[in-house]
């Protein structure tokens, strides 16, 4: 008997598939198009919608997993975008509303009054629906053919998932009021009315009609915070003054560098109002700075890593929200996006983000030169979005930051006003945090740095004197 050869087979068509799926009808060019687009459009408006709950969203733990589920809508939007364009020349209809059952159905989830009510209808009913979507998309297509469609749906799916996941313990963890299993079910039959998600289906003829929705979403500027949150309006504290204060050791100031990185969650507070108020640019403008929101939250949460890696309970601190609450209410949108590109750009060039480095570097603790680190990374990446989308505003560069230090600079701090109506006392929670470190560090508290008492009463954080703080 001859010999047989016992090598292994090299995979056929790349490793994409077997001959017999590679033969299969699959999709039209036409249908793929058709699909991606009602895929497109609930993606998009999960991530608009998502967004416009993040302000006015008090748990912490969801403020930040809607800036970073947005972001990943984002995304996954662009890649889909992207892809249209490579199967259709334009007009690619990307703008329009596939269905008017869909339309309702993310209108009715952007209106939810509760953010029990919000959890169910995101995670209970959209991001499933976008997951049975791009399943039955790759069992359906043509593997080899459509090869590039399905990398773009097994990324989505990968990532929705974890959303999925997510949402799934959040649900879990809020209960179910009573009577939301009637919205969901009319939730669900917007679906239905629509031939599903894929339009494949056959179209119910149920009736429809807007419940929450029928008042149209008005959006909350004025940022919400849960129970965890005290003493919001409190300015007793001047974290930068400390910071950039030769006397004070770099371990004593990386206390103050772990606050500045929570406290920004108040920066996706008020880009999700810049965001949301700011509409008709071009698709990578929301992107962009989708991902500029998302890396301020992720900030913020590193901060809150800081915290607890020095065994400190950072609820004990007053974690200031008056910088997003009064930007918010103050001025316009693209006047916010002003004072955040100065900040981003300008602030403190000779003491930036290459200092608070340094400053974590020296300070002997690795977690906190880590956190710098890409602090400073992603600082760098926000520079650039700001030049692509606010600069081009303006004749030059310093045009641009001399108009975003102007309208920092018409904002009322109100420190005084919220000391006379009883909103805060201003107190000096840094000694007790300052002890706490020290104990824990096992060290006596360095008298200059226990004493430290400047305010945000007539300074602000980039020490220059504040005009109005009526």
């Amino acid at each position: 008997m001859p010999p047989t050869d016992a090598r292994p087979t090299i995979p056929p068509l790349a490793g994409l598939c077997d001959f017999d799926s590679a033969q299969r009808p699959g999709l039209s060019v036409e249908e793929c198009v058709a699909w991606h687009k009602r895929n497109h459009y609930v993606l998009k408006r999960l991530f608009e919608l998502l967004t416009a709950r993040i302000t006015a969203e008090p748990q912490y733990e969801l403020k930040t997993a809607f800036s970073h589920h947005a972001y990943l809508c984002a995304e996954h939007v662009t890649a889909l975008r992207t892809r249209v364009s490579e199967m259709r020349e334009p007009p690619l209809g990307l703008e329009e509303v596939p269905h008017p059952a869909l339309e309702l159905l993310c209108n009715e989830v952007l209106c939810a009054p509760t953010t029990d009510e919000l959890l169910r209808g995101v995670y209970g009913v959209l991001v499933p629906a976008l997951i049975d979507s791009f399943e039955n998309y790759i069992a359906t297509t043509n593997p080899l053919a459509d090869a590039p469609s399905v990398r773009v749906a097994r990324f989505a799916l990968l990532e929705l998932r974890e959303m999925n996941e997510f949402g799934r313990q959040a649900i879990e963890a809020l209960g179910t009021r009573a009577g939301m299993l009637d919205w969901m079910t009319d939730l669900y039959d917007c679906l239905l009315a629509a031939g599903g998600l894929s339009g494949r289906q056959p179209e119910s003829n149920v009736k429809l009609r807007p419940g929450y929705s029928a008042k149209p979403f008005e959006f909350d500027p004025v940022p919400k915070r849960d129970a965890r949150f005290h003493d919001s309006f409190n300015g007793g504290v001047n974290p930068e003054a400390f910071l950039y204060d030769e006397r004070f050791s770099p371990r004593d100031k990386v206390l103050m560098l772990f606050y500045k990185r929570l406290r920004e969650i108040d920066v996706p507070e008020m880009m999700a109002s810049i965001i949301h108020q700011t509409p008709g640019k071009p698709w990578k403008y929301y992107r962009d700075m989708s991902r500029q929101l998302w890396d301020e939250a992720r900030h913020a949460m590193l901060g809150e890593v800081g915290f607890v890696s020095q065994g400190i309970d950072w609820s004990s601190i007053p974690i200031n929200f008056t910088w997003s609450l009064n930007l918010n209410t103050q001025l316009s949108p693209r006047d916010r996006h002003a004072v955040l590109y100065f900040i981003e750009q300008g602030l403190m060039p000779r003491n930036g983000k290459r200092f608070e480095w340094e400053v974590a570097t020296e300070s002997g603790i690795p977690l906190a030169k880590l956190i710098q680190d890409f602090d400073w990374a992603d600082e760098v990446l926000h520079s650039q979005i700001g030049r692509e989308w606010y600069v081009t505003e303006f004749p030059n560069l310093n045009t641009a930051l001399s108009y975003g230090d102007r309208c920092w600079s018409t904002i009322l701090s109100q420190w005084q006003r919220y000391l006379d109506e009883s909103l805060t006392e201003h107190r000096n929670w840094w000694p007790e945090l300052y002890r706490s470190a020290c104990a824990r560090w096992g060290v006596t508290p360095d008298p200059a740095a226990l004493a430290f008492d400047q305010t945000y009463a007539e300074v602000r954080a980039d020490l220059k004197a504040i005009t109005g703080s009526a």
